[in-house]
C-alpha cells in the first residue's frame, strides 16, 4: 500500500461528513470533476471501495466507516491543534477525552467535569473508565487527555505525568435513612462491628479508612467490598451496611440514594487529582475544571 495521502483523506472526509460531492466541493473550493478523480485515486491507492450511491447522495461502506471514524479524529484534532495555537475557537466542538480509575466516586466525577460541558465552544467529552496503568499508558502516547484519579501518579513508576491537586475534602458516614438513629446515638463507637460496604484495600480511600478505624479501636464487619462506587451506594440504600463517601458530595449522597448521614470525619482527607501529561495545563477543559473545582467542588 501506498503512503497515505492526507489530501486524499481530507476530500473523503468533506464528502463523507456532507454525503454529496456537490456539497464537499463548495466546503473545499474545488470542482467537482477535481474532488471526484482524487476520490478515486484514492480509494485505488488502499485498495478498497469507501463510498456508494444511494438514490441521489452517496452513503459509506463498512470499510468507509472504518477510514471516515480515523479521519474524522484526525482532522478534529488538527482544528483543535490550530484552535490552541491561534487562541480562537472555530465553531466546531472541543474534543475533551478523558480517563477515569474505577475507584473514583461517579458523583464527585461528574461534579468535577461539569464545568468543562458549560465551555462556549461546546465540549464532546469521551469518558473512560479503567485501572491506572492503563489509563497512564494511553494518556502519554496522547489517546486521552486528562486522567481523574484519587491517587497521584507514582514518583517511581515510569509515566512522566504530572498530578495537579484539585481539592480535599473530609469523609463522611451514610446509612439506610431507617437505620441511621442506631449508628448515630454513639458515633463513631456504633461503627465497630457494624456490617461496612467497603471499597476494595488497594484504594486510596480503603486503606486511609482502615488508618482510622485502627486508631479508634474500631473493627467494622465489611460484610461486601465492592470497587463500583455507585453499586455501593445502592447496596448502601438498601440497608445491606453503612459505607463512606467524600464529604463534597454529601448532599448528592443523600438525594440520590436516600440515605443519611451518620457522622463526619476531618482527619480522614480524600485528595484528587487531575493527571496530565503537561506540567502547565493548557487545554481549556482542563483549565475549567481545575478552577472550579478549587472555587466550587471543594471551596
Amino acid at each position: 500500500m501506498k503512503p497515505l495521502n492526507y489530501h486524499h483523506l481530507r476530500y473523503f472526509w468533506a464528502v463523507a461528513r456532507t454525503g454529496s460531492i456537490t456539497q464537499a466541493c463548495r466546503e473545499l473550493h474545488l470542482t467537482q470533476p477535481a474532488v471526484s478523480a482524487q476520490l478515486q485515486t484514492f480509494q485505488r491507492d488502499i485498495g478498497e471501495r469507501l463510498l456508494e450511491r444511494s438514490g441521489r447522495g452517496l452513503v459509506l461502506t463498512d470499510a468507509g466507516q472504518l477510514v471516515f471514524r480515523y479521519a474524522d479524529e484526525i482532522f478534529r484534532a488538527g482544528i483543535e491543534l490550530q484552535e490552541t495555537l491561534a487562541g480562537r475557537p472555530s465553531g466546531l466542538p472541543l474534543r475533551f477525552r478523558v480517563g477515569m480509575t474505577d475507584s473514583m466516586p461517579k458523583l464527585l466525577a461528574y461534579k468535577l467535569l461539569e464545568p468543562a460541558l458549560q465551555l462556549p465552544q461546546g465540549v464532546r467529552l469521551t469518558l473512560r473508565e479503567n485501572k491506572v496503568p492503563a489509563l497512564l499508558a494511553d494518556l502519554v502516547v496522547h489517546t486521552l487527555d486528562l486522567v481523574i484519579s484519587d491517587e497521584p501518579v507514582s514518583p517511581s513508576g515510569n509515566v512522566r505525568a504530572y498530578s495537579h491537586l484539585l481539592g480535599e475534602c473530609g469523609v463522611t458516614f451514610f446509612v439506610a435513612k431507617d437505620l441511621v438513629k442506631g449508628y448515630r446515638r454513639r458515633f463513631p463507637a456504633s461503627l465497630d462491628g457494624a456490617p461496612m460496604l467497603a471499597p476494595p484495600d488497594h484504594t486510596a480511600m480503603r486503606r486511609s479508612l482502615d488508618v482510622w478505624f485502627k486508631k479508634h479501636g474500631l473493627r467494622p464487619n465489611v460484610v461486601a467490598e465492592i470497587e463500583d462506587s455507585a453499586v455501593l451506594k445502592v447496596f448502601g440504600q438498601s440497608g445491606a451496611g453503612f459505607f463512606a463517601a467524600p464529604s463534597a458530595v454529601e448532599s448528592e449522597v443523600r438525594r440520590q440514594y436516600e440515605v443519611d448521614v451518620v457522622g463526619r470525619v476531618d482527619d480522614v482527607r480524600e485528595r484528587f487529582y487531575a493527571i496530565s501529561v503537561e506540567r502547565k495545563i493548557h487545554h481549556p477543559a482542563v483549565m475549567a475544571i481545575v478552577a472550579a473545582a478549587e472555587r466550587e467542588v471543594f471551596g
